[in-house]
């Protein structure tokens, strides 16, 4: 069952109307289309359903990278791909919430043109710093920035990803001001900080874990509200900036109007995956917590996030054209 505070009242069952029609069973490959660099959170967390999913259909599912816009590119073309269960997208909080407000044009609903099919994961960002940086905890960086206002670059995987948000509400909890790099994915940013041409991110942990175990970049904190059983050593970034609590999330569409029989099989199988046991584990090595919900659940979560991040849009002043 999902612990996202409460956002979602929890459904007992799939409506009648799913029930009642035969199990749809797919005849050949599906796409999950990722917005975002290969080798980026998204991409990964995508790969590993696509491969526990096709297992349960018995149809390869293959993974298809379309970057660009902050995700919008391998949204719009699902949202406009033929509602047969064939073309599916791994949605993200920036791609799914976040876009609505920070897009004042974007060709597309992220609700109305979609159909929810399962959340897959929450997960949450570490903040990581290059290790020329002089600040060796949350408050030192914070004392950094405020020394030097927008002087420390802060790379993005692209306007409204949760690299983006992540920054912006420290920035406004913290009251200090960075300059934002966006790239075309988290992979791509994370390189370009191992590299020193960015001095920090709040990065996905998948997309971190590895770069700060082997000392290539320094985590100052983690912004999961307590500290994380994975990571015991790294603070949370609430235990400087009380308050402070960040998390994303992960989870599947298809395009509007795709049938209930789809969707419900669809739903059913991701949810299985992402809670079977060695999947599941795969999934808390890479810093998620894996939840699997239903269709109904996930399209009413949806809801209440992108109300959600439309306040912390206009209360940040992002806008991207």
């Amino acid at each position: 069952m999902m612990q996202r505070r409460s956002l979602l009242p929890v459904l007992a069952s799939l409506p009648l109307a799913a029930r009642a029609q035969p199990a749809w069973t797919p005849d050949h490959p599906i796409r999950i289309l990722v917005g975002f660099a290969a080798g980026g959170s998204t991409d990964t967390t995508a790969r590993i359903i696509a491969q526990a999913l096709g297992t349960a259909l018995g149809q390869q599912v293959v993974v298809e990278n379309r970057t660009g816009a902050g995700g919008n590119v391998a949204s719009e073309a699902c949202a406009r791909s033929a509602p047969d269960g064939y073309t599916l997208v791994m949605g993200s909080m920036g791609t799914h919430a976040v876009n609505q407000s920070l897009y004042p044009r974007l060709p597309f609903h992220v609700a109305r043109d979609f159909s929810a099919i399962s959340l897959v994961v929450l997960s949450s960002c570490l903040l990581v710093v290059h290790p020329s940086v002089p600040a060796n905890s949350v408050a030192e960086l914070i004392a950094l920035a405020k020394a030097r206002p927008g002087r420390l670059n802060c790379g993005t995987g692209g306007g409204g990803t949760s690299q983006h948000i992540a920054a912006v509400l420290f920035e406004q909890q913290a009251g200090v001001r960075f300059t934002p790099i966006h790239y075309r994915g988290g992979a791509p940013a994370m390189a370009d900080l191992v590299s020193g041409r960015v001095d920090l991110i709040f990065a996905p942990v998948v997309e971190s874990i590895t770069q700060y175990r082997a000392g290539q970049v320094r985590a100052l904190g983690i912004t999961w509200p307590k500290r994380a059983e994975e990571l015991p050593e790294v603070p949370a970034v609430a235990e400087t900036v009380p308050g402070y609590d960040f998390q994303s999330w992960l989870g599947l569409f298809a395009p509007a109007g795709t049938p209930v029989p789809v969707v419900a099989r669809l739903s059913e199988e991701v949810a299985k995956a992402a809670r079977q046991p060695a999947v599941a584990e795969r999934l808390q090595q890479l810093g998620y917590r894996p939840v699997g919900s239903t269709a109904e659940e996930f399209a009413s979560f949806q809801l209440a996030e992108i109300a959600r991040m439309a306040e912390v849009v206009r209360v940040s002043g992002a806008s991207v054209e």
